[in-house]
């Protein structure tokens, strides 16, 4: 029987459960929840890094993207809003598609 000891999607234990298999799982406080959703994000991460093509690397990217919607709930900001910061900051200071990679800066 393995043994996972990880924050799951919250509809994993009924998924489990679909295939005739039993799971145990308890609801996270606050704190371990935090704690959790950090791993989390870190764990997409990793499996973004090692994603073998495009197709795998997009399922990662939604993967990311969730655990960064939970994130930003715990932060009391919805993912719309979360969405507007992101995109100010990019009409003020620019986004990534230029691939700037700075070198340093002199006086």
């Amino acid at each position: 029987m393995p043994i996972y000891n990880k924050l799951v999607r919250d509809k994993i234990p009924a998924i489990i459960q679909s295939t005739g298999k039993d799971s145990n799982c308890i609801t996270l406080e606050y704190e371990s929840y935090v704690s959790e959703l950090k791993k989390k994000l870190r764990e997409e991460v990793e499996e973004y890094n090692q994603a073998a093509g495009d197709a795998e690397a997009v399922e990662e990217l939604s993967d990311i993207l969730e655990v960064v919607h939970a994130l930003a709930q715990l932060h009391k900001t919805l993912p719309e809003d979360l969405e507007k910061i992101r995109a100010k900051k990019a009409e003020e200071r620019g986004g990534f598609t230029d691939r700037t990679f700075l070198i340093e800066v002199t006086e």
